[in-house]
């Protein structure tokens, strides 16, 4: 029960043209330029062009459509976990959410967990909500996968930014325990418990995957 999980891998093609749909000409040119200057490779400059591209993203495409432009550029770059985790150091808050969304297209395995394990640390609930993506419920383990799900309940981030939630949450008893003593805590405060917490306990009780429950003979359920 709650392992990492194979989350689906997103497909860049289908996020640009699904981008490009939504930008204007100007935009969708500048989209294509960068994503070209990222194809190529650094370059001889002292930063890479698309590097430039990615700082400015916001002006070009508007502040909506900057993450995916971002993802898409650092995608294009075929940028490593040193780089990424530079980006992310020095970045703003949005560069911050764009890194952290392209990790499951740019890092194959456990390399960056760090900085997902530093974005749940934040306060910023668009980047708690960016940290929690396709590549936490990859790579995170149990414990800090638990800790994620009680971080997003704490500071409002909707339950369903929670990739593989349903997967992950399939028969976790530990993790109901933990959304219990949360519960308790709020309403021993007068505080109201927020809905998505009791949906996810109610997950918490279904079969993990790779598991049926089918009556015995004698009445009652068994797990297989």
């Amino acid at each position: 029960m709650n392992h990492p999980t194979s989350a689906p891998q997103p497909d860049p093609a289908a996020i640009r043209r699904t981008l490009a749909g939504q930008l204007d000409a100007d935009a969708r040119a500048w989209l294509d330029t960068a994503l070209a200057e990222a194809a190529e490779g650094p370059g001889t400059g002292p930063l890479p062009a698309w590097e430039r591209r990615f700082a400015e993203a916001g002006r070009r495409v508007g502040a909506g459509h900057a993450d995916t432009a971002r993802v898409l550029l650092l995608h294009a770059a075929g940028v490593g976990t040193a780089t990424l985790t530079r980006l992310y150091q020095e970045g703003s808050g949005a560069e911050r959410r764009a890194v952290l969304d392209a990790l499951a297209l740019t890092v194959d395995g456990p390399d960056a967990v760090g900085l997902v394990e530093d974005a749940l640390r934040a306060n910023d609930t668009g980047i708690v909500a960016a940290a929690v993506g396709p590549y936490a419920a990859r790579h995170l383990d149990a414990h800090a996968w638990r800790h994620a799900v009680l971080k997003c309940l704490f500071t409002g981030v909707p339950l369903t930014a929670v990739a593989q939630l349903a997967e992950r949450a399939a028969g976790d008893g530990e993790l109901d325990r933990m959304l219990a003593d949360f519960a308790a805590e709020r309403a021993a405060a007068g505080r109201a418990v927020p809905a998505d917490l009791t949906a996810a306990r109610a997950l918490t009780e279904a079969a993990p995957p790779g598991r049926t429950t089918t009556p015995p003979a004698g009445g009652g359920a068994k797990e297989n």
